[in-house]
């Protein structure tokens, strides 16, 4: 059972609307007392720092504590946060998936992506309100009923974009998708906000429950995906003989196979799984099968958590320093920026150039590997900071090596061969699945850290993306760093 000095729910009539989250604080939260940062640490803390760091973990002792957690768990729990995590980015994936339909209507084209870039970067204008509240007004915020409102914002978004994504409106003296721009906003606005209010909620909750909510943001991305997939986007389509000029010349036209369904009912479908976020969340909240999955934990004032010793038992027992805590508020920035800010708006660049079989595996596998790193981090759980580094570093290789095949398309190193192909695919299978299993592994280790931890957390991952996605869009339009491959016959 959870101790708190306030109670927190967001349901049932005794409870108080008291505030939670004080989005702002100091790094100072990183530390139980202000020992931690003592400015020249005694040798047994330089010892304990170095210890902390050089450790790799013992595999033996690691699989036992997953076997542990495995059976020491609710599965209605774990269900509950997955569908919980599904409402994280399920709207904004969806959008930019169901791009090669929506641009056959926009008047933008395909242009349209680097103007919905823009519509989703407005969407931090919610965690900067969130936080400008939490901090500045006397009257704070619920958790509880701001997830409700967040979720509710989200899933009408959906619904509206389903039967207005056509609509457009004269800006400036020409026509624009005005509906979907003002709709991909507010979509936006309960993804980025749950990354500074989702995941500090589930702060309460015991550890491995984190790994199952990543899972569910993991789907938020696969499950428009594989509904995709069964409308019919990504197939290749057929070179069809049209005309045959005086000189003989044979011309030929790419013509692909209709949708199984249009945008507005993949809209409706994504309306749906909204909901069932909704109602998760819900469960999640006020089941007392829930509550009685809380971690030993005390809430006080400004969303500091105090995690007991029952709960910071095993791998993680050791408080970082305060340069460990900003190196991995730093890292998890930085990875931020590639994955979630520019990854998305250069795979096609690097992988389209080995053919549209190649560029729809690696944007499949890709999208896939998010939530089965989540879920092989249920039985291979780590939190060692030299673990997170060498991961780091792969990553990085990784990113250099797709970055490479970007900004050399549309004639990238192997384009012709089958070898590029599958170098190609396995590297982006391979860097999300690493991205992701290195972020789970931050988050775990700044969960244990108490404070604002997980909140400092969402705030950099938003502030990271922000800066990648801004980059990368001036990148793409306004340089000649990537050219696109040519798609036709």
């Amino acid at each position: 059972m959870s101790k708190f000095h306030k109670n927190r729910g967001a349901g049932g009539p005794t409870t108080p609307a008291v505030p939670v989250y004080g989005v702002i604080s100091t790094l100072d939260d990183a530390a139980q007392n202000t020992a931690g940062f003592a400015r020249f640490p005694s040798l047994e803390a330089k010892k304990s720092e170095l210890r902390l760091f050089l450790n790799w973990g013992n595999p033996k002792k690691n699989m036992e504590m997953g076997s542990e957690k495995l059976r020491n768990r609710s599965w209605i729990v774990d269900v509950l946060a997955i569908f919980f995590g599904i409402g994280t980015w399920l709207g904004v994936n969806g959008t930019f998936i169901q791009l090669p339909l929506l641009v056959d209507e926009a008047p933008e084209g395909w242009s349209l992506p680097s103007y919905l870039s823009v519509m989703v970067q407005i969407g931090n204008l919610g965690p900067l309100l969130y936080t400008a509240i939490q901090k500045y007004s006397p009257k704070k915020l619920n958790d509880g009923w701001t997830i409700h409102g967040v979720l509710l914002v989200g899933a009408i978004s959906c619904l509206l974009t389903a039967f207005f994504y056509n609509r457009t409106a004269p800006v400036a003296g020409t026509d624009h998708s005005l509906a979907l721009f003002v709709l991909t906003c507010f979509t936006a606005l309960n993804a980025c906000t749950s990354s500074v209010l989702f995941m500090p909620y589930m702060g309460r909750f015991k550890e491995q429950y984190m790994v199952t909510y990543f899972i569910g943001e993991g789907l938020s991305g696969l499950l428009p995906s594989v509904t995709a997939l069964i409308q019919g986007i990504g197939e290749s389509g057929d070179c069809v003989l049209v005309n045959v000029t005086e000189t003989g010349q044979e011309i030929y036209e790419l013509q692909k196979t209709p949708p199984r369904f249009d945008t507005r009912v993949f809209y409706l479908i994504l309306f749906a799984l909204m909901v069932f976020a909704y109602v998760g969340y819900t469960l999640l909240n006020s089941l007392p099968v829930a509550r009685r999955e809380y971690a030993q934990v005390t809430v006080s004032e400004g969303n500091k958590y105090v995690y007991g010793e029952a709960d910071n038992h095993g791998l993680n027992t050791e408080k970082l320093s305060k340069g460990q805590y900003t190196y991995l508020l730093l890292l998890i920035g930085v990875i931020s920026l590639f994955s979630n800010g520019m990854f998305g708006s250069i795979q096609s660049y690097s992988s389209a150039p080995y053919g549209s079989q190649a560029y729809h595996l690696s944007a499949t596998l890709s999208v896939i590997a998010n939530p089965m790193a989540c879920f092989l981090a249920m039985f291979l759980h780590f939190t060692s900071l030299r673990i997170i580094t060498v991961l780091s570093i792969l990553a990085g290789l990784l990113t250099s090596y797709v970055f490479t095949t970007a900004a050399l398309s549309p004639l990238p190193p192997l384009h012709d061969k089958t070898m590029g192909a599958v170098l190609v695919v396995t590297a982006w299978t391979l860097l999300v699945g690493i991205v992701s299993y290195t972020k789970l592994g931050i988050t775990t280790v700044m969960r244990a850290q108490g404070g604002q931890s997980l909140v400092w957390v969402g705030a950099i991952t938003q502030l990271g993306s922000a800066i990648g996605a801004v980059a990368i869009f001036f990148a793409i339009n306004y340089s000649d760093l990537f050219q696109a491959a040519e798609t036709g016959c």
